[in-house]
């Protein structure tokens, strides 16, 4: 198994950005696009790069048939108020502090979905009175939708054990709904089979399940949506404590856990409590997850888990977790290497992490983890800040991990553990190899003096090198080091 990493930190402390101004206008945005499955009956969401020069950048223009629509600090927008079924034009400008604009980034062309069947939970015979058990009267309101309806859970609390999404179907919680989990053990069975900490296994079902794991197979569920601006809610410790005491830890399932799906798109929610990890995706591809408030208390109560998955948009959201914020996985050995599905090209931008253990890519690396950014997030007093977290025993590949124009106040890479050690080994362990990679500010590939490197260490590992030279051209102070695996 080849094991050589190449890790691409491009740091920017204190947010100033990486490009220097430039004399005249900003320049275009680059790469406007819609985020996977972000489309809906009457909105559109965005997403594009910076300028190669962006230092002057105020803010961004969106225009929608040639007309001002809104305008953002951000690198995305999300357009409501448009019809079902129209077809629009978009591009984005840049604009500086003086008011000066870019020319226009590309334009591209998108549609709204058209208006599907609306199916009010009220209708199936559930009642948001905070004591009622919903889960039949939800789930036959979910099988009766046809393809590209919309299942609404209105203002109220409605209690319910698992639920079981299926395609091209719309999930909708409103303002002041809540999509309460139960505390009841047999609300979750019978057994499902997922993965958790990296081995596929039976566990409970989650609060909201959809697909079939299957690690050989395509997937087998598509186009689904959980949006509003309402509330899903676990079970928290109360049935956290029920799961370990019927299974086992790793019987406990997650909040909202979705296999071998293409095309998901969760956004909007307030979405907290979950008897363990808030959300995970296994075996899935084209996920945006956006404009979530995600908190947990519970042990290992991780906000989001992007795990053998791919495309993966994580935008707009806020973290406060008992576990890691963000935890990106690929299996354990033996098995996630013999499965050998990656996760790769995951973008986090705008993001706020409150509470945690941080920004993490593992410990479950063994199927390896590629191109990640992360960016204009704020990491605040995490734990552990931006970590990469695995054992000599994992394997795998970590390649192409970029952060740019955060706020980051630890960086750590670990590389013993004092749990989930269990698993026969890999043949070879990861983090091998002597691929350069950096925490800079001022964005150059490579260290241009390399005879000026000296041993130095990093917090959570040691026997690294840190360029010392004083005329190469590399940053300077300790929070701008040139290093070299």
């Amino acid at each position: 198994m080849k094991t050589n990493v190449a890790l691409l930190f491009c740091f920017c402390f204190g947010g100033m950005p990486l490009r220097a101004a430039s004399a005249g206008p900003p320049g275009s945005p680059l790469n406007l696009f819609v985020p996977p499955r972000t489309e809906s009956e009457g909105s559109i969401t965005l997403m594009w790069d910076k300028p190669e020069a962006y230092a002057d950048v105020a803010d961004y223009l969106i225009f929608c048939d040639g007309r001002q629509v809104a305008a953002t600090a951000k690198t995305n927008g999300t357009i409501d108020g448009l019809e079902p079924d129209h077809g629009h034009a978009f591009y984005v400008e840049a604009r500086d502090a003086q008011g000066r604009v870019s020319t226009p980034s590309k334009t591209i062309a998108v549609r709204t979905l058209p208006q599907g069947a609306r199916l009010n939970v009220l209708d199936y015979g559930a009642r948001g009175d905070g004591r009622t058990k919903n889960t039949a009267a939800i789930q036959k309101a979910i099988d009766a939708c046809p393809a590209g309806g919309v299942v609404e859970i209105p203002s109220g609390v409605f209690r319910s054990g698992a639920l079981f999404l299926k395609s091209d179907l719309t999930l909708l919680i409103d303002a002041g709904g809540v999509l309460q989990g139960t505390t009841d053990l047999a609300d979750y069975q019978p057994m499902i089979r997922n993965r958790f900490e990296g081995w596929e296994m039976d566990t409970f079902a989650s609060l909201i399940n959809a697909g079939r794991l299957d690690h050989a197979g395509p997937c087998n569920v598509r186009n689904i949506a959980i949006r509003g601006r309402g509330e899903i809610r676990g079970g928290g410790n109360a049935l956290a404590h029920a799961m370990i005491a019927a299974g086992g830890i790793r019987s406990r399932g997650r909040l909202i856990c979705i296999m071998n799906c293409s095309g998901l798109d969760i956004q909007g929610l307030t979405i907290d409590d979950p008897p363990c990890w808030t959300i995970q995706y296994i075996y899935s591809e084209k996920i945006s997850c956006h404009d979530l408030t995600i908190r947990s208390t519970v042990a290992n109560g991780d906000g989001m888990d992007p795990d053998s998955s791919t495309d993966c948009f994580i935008f707009n959201c806020s973290f406060s977790n008992g576990d890691d914020c963000i935890a990106i996985k690929s299996g354990k050995n033996p098995e996630g290497g013999q499965i050998g599905r990656p996760t790769e090209n995951v973008r986090i931008t705008d993001c706020t992490f409150l509470v945690g253990h941080g920004i993490s890519i593992g410990s479950e690396i063994s199927g390896s983890v590629r191109h990640v950014l992360v960016r204009d997030c704020d990491t605040g007093n995490l734990m552990n800040g931006l970590q990469i977290k695995g054992t000599p025993e994992r394997g795998g590949v970590i390649e192409d991990v970029r952060v740019q124009d955060c706020q980051v106040t630890k960086i750590r890479i670990l590389t013993k553990l004092g749990y989930n050690n269990d698993g026969a080994p890999a043949p070879e362990a990861p983090f091998s190899g002597t691929s350069p990679f950096r925490i800079s500010t001022c964005g150059k590939p490579a260290c241009p003096s390399r005879s000026s490197w000296s041993t130095g260490s990093t917090t959570g590992g040691t026997g690294r090198e840190i360029c010392s030279s004083k005329t190469c051209g590399c940053p300077t102070g300790p929070a701008s080091k040139w290093i070299r695996a």
